[in-house]
């Protein structure tokens, strides 16, 4: 499992450091290297999604050490 969580935390990363870009100086990095709202984009944005709520179980894990 430590090779999932480890992806699942690089994508929840990069995903800050897009809305980080989005917040800070209106810069979607995803959007400008994918285009607007491609599926491919969409996929990428589906997927740090998914590793996002994959990051919630780790407040349980660092409960039960």
């Amino acid at each position: 499992m430590k090779t999932v969580d480890f992806i699942c935390l690089l994508l929840v990363i990069i995903g800050a450091v897009n809305w980080g870009l989005i917040g800070f100086f209106d810069f979607d990095l995803v959007r400008a290297i994918f285009g607007e709202m491609t599926f491919v984009s969409r996929v990428i944005y589906a997927i740090v999604g998914v590793a996002g709520l994959y990051a919630l179980s780790y407040f349980g894990r660092i409960r039960n050490d």
